[in-house]
Order: C-alpha cells, then structure tokens, then sequence
C-alpha cells in the first residue's frame, strides 16, 4: 500500500469527551469517528486493525473445529420471549417494531437464535459434538457509554456456542475452546491473564475470563507471583484464617464514639487498628405472591472487618440470599436496629435478624461495633460471651493485596484487566427454555448441553493500546498493527535516488509477504515521522540521500529510542528476520 492512495487523517489534539489513551490515541490517529453516543465509524487505518484481529480469530477457531455462519442482527421478539429475556434483559435490550407492529430485538447476543438453529437442524447425538460461531455486530443500549469503543453501544464480537450430548462432553468442548483462546491471545502479542470466573446464574465451576493487563483496566485481577492462580475478584476466595479464636482479654464497654460513623473514623479516634473494627452491613429479601406482591420480607445483617469490603456475588451465593437480595431500606434498618446507619451492630437490636459473618470476622476477639445508638459503639465484643454464633459463616469479602493464595503457594497480587474474552459453560438454560433436544443412544430425547465463547473484537485494539502506548502515540504489536512496517522516503522527489531505492525496497518487502505501506506523500520529514510514532506501525525504515550514498538506511523500532543505521544490501533480510518471515 502506498499512503498516496490509502487515507491517513491525524490529529493533534485529542476530543475534550476523550477519557482514557485508548480513546484520545485512536481518535488522533484518524482510527475511529465518533457518529453519537457510544457509536462510532471505523476509519481505513482502525478496520486494518479489526480485519486482523478478525483474521487471527478465524484461523484459531476453524483449526479448533469451530464452523463459521452468520446470524441476523435484527432478531424476532418471540425467541427472547421463549427464554424470557425479553422482560429480564432491561433496557440495554434494543427494541424495535416493523411495520406490522411485530416486535423485534437489535441482539445484543445471539443465544436465542443459535438454539432455534440448533433444534431444527441437530436431531441425533450422531450429529454431535457442534460448535458454531460468527463475527457480528452486536447492540447494548449501555446507560453511560464511555471510553470510546472500549464501552460503546455498538460493537463487534466473536461468539461461539458449543452443543454436546452431556455435561462431560460440553467441559471436553469447553477444553478445546480454552486451548484456541490461548493460541488466538498468544498470537495478539498481548500480556494477559486467563482468569477463573463466577459463572453467575449457570453455575459450576466452567468459566474463564481473558483479560488484558493495563493499569487503566476496570477489573481487578487477583494472581500469586508463585503459582498458575488466577481468578478475577468476584471468584476470588478469600481463605479463612488460621484458628483457634483468641480468648477474650477485653470486657464489653459502651464506648462514646460522638460523630464518628465510619469504622476509619472511630479507629482513629480510639487510637486502634482499622482491623479491630467491624462494619453491618443491611439487606433484605423479599417472598413475593402470586400476583408478584411482597407478601413478606426478611432482614439480614452481614459483618464484615472495617477494612474489608463485600463482594456482593460472593453474597448472592449464600444460602437465603442465592434467589436475590437488596439494601434494606431506612425504615426496615430502624425498625430492626432502632438506629439510623453509621451506629449499626448485632447487640441489644429490637428485632430479629438473620446474622451472616464474614470468615475473619468469625475468628476476632475483642472487636469494635456499633452500638446500635447515636455516638456510640461497643468494644471488647466476643462471641460466645457477648453473644451467640452467627447464623452463618461465609466468605463475603474482596481479596486484598497480601491474603494467602486458596493454592497455599504464596500470598496473592492484584492488578488491573481489561476483559476482551470470556467463555463458560451453558449447561441446559437455553436448551430447556427452547425445548432443544436430540435423540441420544437410547432413543430418549435430551437437552443439549451448551457452551458460550465471546471475544469482543472491536474491544481488542482499545485494549492493546491501553497497553501499548507512550507519548508519541500508540505502539502496536506486529501482529495486529495496521501496517506493519512503514518505509520513510526523505524528499524523495528532489532526490532520485531515494526514490527508487525506496520503491525496490517496497517491491521486495511486498514479495515477501510483509504487509509494509510506502508513505510517498512528500511530507516533511518531522510530520511523516510524528504521523507514524502516532498511528504505531512498529518498524520503520528511513530513507535519505546522505545515508544512502554510504549504502546506509535507518531501522527504528516503535518501541527504540533511536535509529540504527543498517547497509541498505542487509536491511531486507533484517527485516524478515524481525518479522520471522
């Protein structure tokens, strides 16, 4: 490609709305344009990044044995219905009607669709395993889009779903697709971490996360320096500590604690560790009628250590708490506690609660609660002495930088992630609901067992870049860049020479199958340099009269700080040598 011909448009100042490098870096170098609120066009130089990324993605999922179609964007109502994602999906749901008043769905996923395909065409286990996917455009009505295509409303995304004939078949499935996003990550020339993930609703264990490593990543990810462990923090088990509990040394004391509501401020006061302190934390669930009326409510007090925070998956697996919970309101809170928030404990309360403890919470002596009364909290609690076990113990906090690794082989780290994949066992949720089955060896119909497998393909460059940039511009791996080599004429039309040289270069280059772009634009050599530092193309080759009357050109990497000079005769085998080619 020469630039004469493509279309290159940067930019030197990045869009006031531009939050994050990702979106100022794709925006400036002329990748993306913004057409309204989280929705954008993909420019020349970005969809070069995108059909690469697509490219990888199809040879890994075809060598897997995957097999490529193609469903609608536009979906009929009646299938979401079926599965009753119609009314439990909310408003990120797009929902359109055609001139008939018939309702439809802008998918957002393709589940629906893939089953009704599945139960039409897949009628024996003979028929099974089967994987299909597709690339597609995808529709989330997000309530905040942000960070330009790394939380867009449209986007574009690799999904694949497995049909197997049972539960052992589907993690055989499910192994494969883990083995293939490996490879395709591997390929992308990205740090990342395959994390294990809470399944949600599903269940089961089955469920891994890609995530992309940068420091400006929304997910945390909890890994041991020392061991393969993994987990993102929802699934991160946070062990419980060491015992036996520690007798009590302290008696129960009602202590003043005047405008001091938060557990930081009555450690400070009271001159003790944040980690003596415990806070209470107050939900409820609600037993709902046949007309979907709450006929009854229960409240239940967690407790947590006042440095700890709640993981509210962790949460919802708690026995009680497993079909749905909420905050309690303030009229339940001081109908129990005969105290607003801020003074809030599990003594002397006017009615009953359910008293579900953190594990460390379980294993301290001599803690600090709240009162349950304005300006007051109590020390020296002890359970046993001050008052009866708790009605269940439970993991419900974050990990935090330093707790043991559920491995046993160290003490765990947390840094920043980016999710671009992510895949888990379905089971029968959308086989049941859609009535999918096939005739297994006896003759008895069964439900497919299912597997889902995403990649967000339009979320991937943002991600790349949030790793790979520095004041200049973006720095692209070779493997996803949109050129991946750029040749640098200086005033090539005053100096015939460079001219062709730089033409014979690119000739060869081309034969050799590197994906290079000549840039014969004749721009002066401090703007073509600042356009490409800019855009990220990786490996750039200068060439310049003086230079080349010594037989000399430049090679710089993206990543170097400078140029080296390299015989013009030894540049080509340079680099392919650079480029395994």
């Amino acid at each position: 490609m020469k630039a004469s011909q493509f279309f290159i448009s940067t930019l030197k100042e990045a869009p006031a709305d531009a939050e994050v490098a990702s979106h100022q870096l794709m925006t400036r170098a002329g990748m993306i344009k913004k057409l309204g609120a989280g929705i954008y066009s993909w420019m020349p130089m970005g969809l070069r990044v995108i059909r690469k990324i697509e490219a990888i993605v199809r040879e890994e999922m075809n060598r897997a044995g995957a097999v490529e179609l193609l469903m609608p964007v536009v979906q009929p109502a009646e299938f979401w219905q079926e599965t009753e994602r119609w009314n439990k999906m909310g408003p990120e749901l797009m929902r359109v009607q055609d001139r008939h008043g018939r309702d439809f769905v802008i998918q957002p996923t393709s589940e629906e669709v893939v089953t009704d395909i599945a139960r039409q065409e897949l009628r024996s286990y003979k028929q099974l395993p089967r994987n299909f996917y597709h690339i597609q455009t995808k529709f989330r009505d997000e309530r905040r889009p942000r960070f330009g295509v790394m939380r867009s409303r449209e986007f574009v995304m690799k999904d694949a779903y497995s049909f197997d004939r049972d539960l052992d078949a589907a993690k055989l499935s499910y192994q494969a697709m883990a083995k293939a996003y490996r490879a395709i990550f591997d390929r992308f020339g990205l740090r990342y971490r395959a994390v294990a993930a809470d399944s949600g609703a599903i269940g089961g264990d089955l469920s891994e996360e890609f995530q992309v490593i940068a420091a400006t990543g929304e997910d945390a990810i909890v890994y041991c320096p020392g061991s393969d462990y993994a987990a993102n923090m929802e699934k991160a088990e946070a062990l419980a500590p060491s015992g036996p509990r520690s007798a009590p040394a302290k008696a129960l004391h009602k202590t003043p604690t005047p405008g001091k509501a938060t557990c930081a401020d009555v450690a400070t006061l009271l001159q003790v560790p944040l980690q003596t302190t415990v806070k209470s934390l107050v939900l409820a669930t609600d037993e709902t009628g046949a007309e979907g009326a709450v006929v009854r409510s229960q409240v239940w007090l967690l407790l947590l250590r006042g440095d700890h925070e709640m993981n509210e998956i962790k949460v919802g697996k708690v026995p009680g708490l497993h079909l749905g919970f909420r905050f309690a309101t303030l009229g339940e809170i001081e109908d129990h506690f005969g105290c607003k928030p801020g003074y809030l404990g599990p003594l002397g309360l006017k009615k009953p609660v359910k008293l579900v403890v953190d594990r460390e919470v379980a294993m301290m002596s001599d803690w600090i609660c709240g009162a349950n009364a304005p300006d007051f909290h109590f020390t020296g609690v002890n359970w046993g002495r001050d008052l009866p076990e708790p009605d269940a113990v439970a993991d419900l906090r974050n990990i935090v930088e330093g707790d043991p690794s559920p491995d046993g082989k160290g003490l765990l780290a947390i840094e920043r992630g980016i999710e671009v994949g992510h895949i888990f066992v379905l089971g029968t949720k959308y086989s049941q609901a859609m009535n999918a089955s096939f005739l297994a060896e006896d003759g008895k119909p069964a439900y497919f067992e299912m597997g889902c497998y995403g990649i967000g393909i339009t979320r991937l460059p943002a991600a790349a870049i949030e790793q790979n940039h520095d004041e200049r511009g973006i720095i692209w791996p070779d493997a996803i860049a949109p050129f991946t080599v750029v040749l640098c004429p200086i005033t090539p039309d005053r100096f015939p020479d460079v001219k062709a040289a730089a033409e014979q270069l690119y000739a060869q280059l081309l034969a050799a199958g590197v994906d290079v772009i000549l840039d014969d634009r004749g721009e002066r050599p401090g703007a073509m340099f600042a356009d490409w530092e800019l855009i990220g193309v990786p490996h750039r080759v200068t060439l310049g009269d003086r230079a080349l009357k010594e037989g000399l050109v430049e090679y710089q990497h993206r990543r170097d700080t400078g140029a080296t000079k390299i015989a013009l005769a030894d540049i080509l085998d340079h680099l392919k040598g650079r480029l395994n080619v």
